[in-house]
């Protein structure tokens, strides 16, 4: 495999799931193709890439600016003989038909699908578009049913389902919250779709019952205005001593190990690895009923789910858990192991290698 080089591509500036993916997916592809990942000038990725990787750095700021960076990019599709292009983040997607159009090379273009799709993409922009990409990969099997519904089949790439997964664990001290508490913990981006906001009311209600309950929050917020609104809530409800943000943390694994259970709130989690990830060190989950947390979480199993978008089954879900170690402990245990066995990231991008090394020899 070594002889063919691929390019894993990520231009989004943030730094959540869907980016780490990409650049763990780099580490990992790297011993078994020629591999130079490409990312954004203003990306947050390239600590995790420096000495580890062969990156390159396009300035890409908006679409009025994508014709000279999609030139840059074809350059190097071109100089480096890229025989195929793996992307993540879908505003990726025309830049980089884009390049593939100005490059010589036509490289094969397969993009891992972190994101849900909601309406119909058959108008003509979208026809273009699709009819370019060569391989899916949605990270749930409920993304893959929009996929097929929502692109016709005359412009559907070849789709195949490759689930997330999470690190292996090494040893390490767990942080150190309040012990005097029931500590709840959610990771990712601050920002409303991650439903931030539905663990606080949780915890007022919590509390309202005379029940001892802290939160915790990891990761950057995707908007200042949107934290600020958070930390008034939380100073109006009077909960000062209850909420904590801790802002983005490299490794996670000591703070879910610290916590008495992690919550996933979003509104509809494409996929929900911060749950995986929790589940890896054995910490109790609970998870919203929509998206691909369903796929995850086996509702009083492996974890609890809950009814999205209510504050009060979210309460009742951490008040269950907060009376009855034994069922908590249960969960976790069987929680660490479906983690282990089937949400790897180890098998995953072993799963990811032989894909793109079937695609490039179609």
């Amino acid at each position: 495999m070594k002889t063919t080089t691929i390019i894993e591509l990520c231009m989004s500036p943030d730094l959540g799931g869907l980016e780490l993916y990409m650049a763990k997916a780099s580490l990992f592809l790297s011993d078994k193709f020629n591999l130079i990942s490409v990312i954004n000038k203003n990306s947050k990725l390239e600590p995790y890439l420096q000495e580890k990787v062969n990156y390159k750095v396009i300035s890409k700021t908006s679409n009025l600016f994508m014709f000279t960076s999609a030139k840059k990019l074809a350059k190097i599709i071109d100089e480096e003989d890229v025989s195929l292009v793996h992307i993540h983040w879908t505003k990726d997607i025309p830049f980089v038909i884009l390049a593939k159009l100005l490059s010589k090379k036509k490289p094969k273009i397969v993009q891992s699908r972190h994101m849900t799709m909601t309406r119909y993409k058959d108008d003509f922009y979208h026809n273009f578009l699709y009819k370019n990409i060569n391989l899916m990969l949605p990270v749930t099997q409920q993304v893959k049913e929009q996929l097929i519904k929502f692109i016709p089949s005359k412009i559907r790439p070849k789709i195949e389902v490759l689930y997330g997964g999470c690190d292996e664990v090494s040893i390490f001290d767990p942080l150190e919250l309040n012990e005097h508490t029931f500590n709840v913990g959610m990771v990712g981006r601050i920002n409303k779709d991650k439903g931030q906001y539905l663990l606080i009311e949780a915890i007022e209600k919590l509390n309202n019952r005379g029940l001892n309950v802290s939160a915790y929050f990891v990761g950057n917020a995707m908007q200042e205005s949107y934290l600020d609104e958070l930390k008034l809530s939380v100073k109006t409800k009077n909960l000062g001593n209850r909420v904590n943000f801790l802002g983005f943390l490299k490794d996670p694994y000591p703070f879910y190990s610290a916590c008495d259970v992690i919550a996933l709130a979003s509104k509809k989690e494409t996929f929900g690895l911060v749950l995986v990830e929790a589940m890896k060190v054995g910490t109790a989950v609970i998870g919203s009923n929509s998206g691909g947390v369903v796929e995850i979480i086996e509702n009083e199993k492996t974890g609890l789910l809950f009814e999205a978008q209510n504050p009060d089954s979210l309460a009742n879900s951490i008040e269950t858990l907060l009376r009855d170690n034994v069922l908590r402990t249960t969960l976790a245990l069987n929680g660490q192991k479906r983690s282990t066995e089937e949400f790897s990231n180890n098998t995953q991008f072993v799963k990811l290698a032989n894909i793109i090394q079937k695609e490039l020899e179609c």
